[in-house]
């Protein structure tokens, strides 16, 4: 067995990975019209099936949940047969795929929503900063005001994000992964700036953990523990975020996991979309660690170098890695053989075609 810790194969839950390069979901905005993943996303998300596991880009659970033109949902038809041909070119390829279930809140447009609604959020608080974009003519416009979310409304909430994992494993999925990061739904609902409710969700961290508490519930009924995880962003300030005191919010949440024992967590440690903290927040990791005995899965501007001596130290078990798999399909055999990586282009990042999305070069042979 190798001694580089990158590639010593490991367990997630019950599900055997050949190395613990993970690749991130990441929003790349080609979904086609109905929202419809494409079949140049199965040729992507082939490419990239020497990831330990990979992580489907961020996937609305419903049309409320959708903040952001052409990403892919997974609460139609159509939806669940263009993800199953994304899992069918994965696994054909020897890969791993989980879908990220994913609502945004109030990181939406009442363009985007159903019937032109104002989006939904725990408090009707709208998010400093926070930008999306509506058509491919529209740019980038800002977020409204939100509407508050009423008390009776959130078993609905619940109930979307089961029959995302309902559909997610009728798509052939591997597993699925729990978007409360990044300032959507449940980050909202998580943290203490943007959660202002008197009810049984708003107040201390217990009650502002309790809808993601919830979700996940539901969504183990599903999947089971073994298959079932989720993404947090303690200190990331994207899409207007903060937390008065993220050591306490995110110590209550591993220790309710840790009673529920999902698969594993995913912490957005830092990020090119903001991070208050400034580097890796060492005592939050700290204080998830200490109360969450399952996998924890590290996240954020990783280099291979960086991700082999954390692991080797115990500060993560796994990485997961974004911009350099947009710009490196083959990213673990580069990582293997110490080999240069291709730069990213940003401009590419969101919408368009093939260009900056599947013509990345492999290395020779590795195609």
């Amino acid at each position: 067995m190798t001694d580089d810790p990158l590639f010593q194969p490991c367990t997630l839950g019950d599900l055997e990975l050949p190395n613990r390069v993970l690749m991130s979901p990441l929003t790349r905005s080609r979904a086609g019209e109905g929202d419809v993943p494409t079949e140049l996303m199965a040729e992507y998300y082939r490419q990239r099936a020497g990831a330990g596991l990979i992580f489907s880009e961020a996937t609305q659970v419903s049309p409320q949940g959708k903040g952001y033109a052409f990403t892919p949902g997974i609460h139609s038809d159509e939806q669940i047969r263009g993800w199953q041909r994304v899992t069918e070119a994965v696994h054909a390829a020897g890969g791993r795929i989980y879908a990220q279930l994913w609502h945004v809140g109030r990181i939406s447009r009442p363009e985007l929503q159903p019937g032109g609604e104002r989006p939904v959020a725990p408090s009707a608080i709208q998010p400093e900063g926070a930008m999306v974009f509506v058509s491919a003519e529209s740019g980038m416009v800002d977020v409204l005001e939100p509407r508050a979310l009423e008390t009776e409304e959130i078993p609905g909430i619940i109930d979307q994000f089961r029959a995302g994992a309902e559909n997610a494993r009728e798509a052939g999925f591997d597993g699925v992964e729990i978007h409360a990061a990044n300032g959507y739904l449940l980050d909202q609902f998580l943290r203490s700036d943007s959660n202002r409710r008197t009810d049984a969700y708003g107040g201390g961290a217990a009650n502002r953990a309790r809808l993601a508490l919830e979700v996940l519930d539901a969504v183990m009924e599903v999947w089971g523990t073994e298959r079932t995880g989720l993404r947090v962003s303690p200190t990331g300030s994207f899409n207007g975020m903060r937390d008065e005191d993220p050591v306490d919010t995110y110590t209550v949440l591993a220790r309710a996991l840790e009673e529920r024992g999902p698969a594993y967590i995913e912490v957005v440690e830092d990020s090119f979309q903001g991070n208050h903290a400034g580097g890796r927040p060492e005592p939050v990791i700290d204080a998830i660690r200490g109360a969450f005995s399952r996998t924890y899965i590290g996240n954020g501007a990783y280099t291979a170098d960086e991700a082999r001596e954390r692991i080797r130290a115990g500060r993560c078990d796994l990485v997961t890695f974004g911009r350099p798999f947009i710009a490196n399909p083959d990213l673990p055999e580069r990582f293997r053989q110490g080999a240069p990586l291709n730069e990213w282009d940003e401009s590419t990042f969101y919408g368009g075609d093939e260009r900056g999305y599947t013509d990345y070069p492999f290395l020779p042979g590795n195609g």
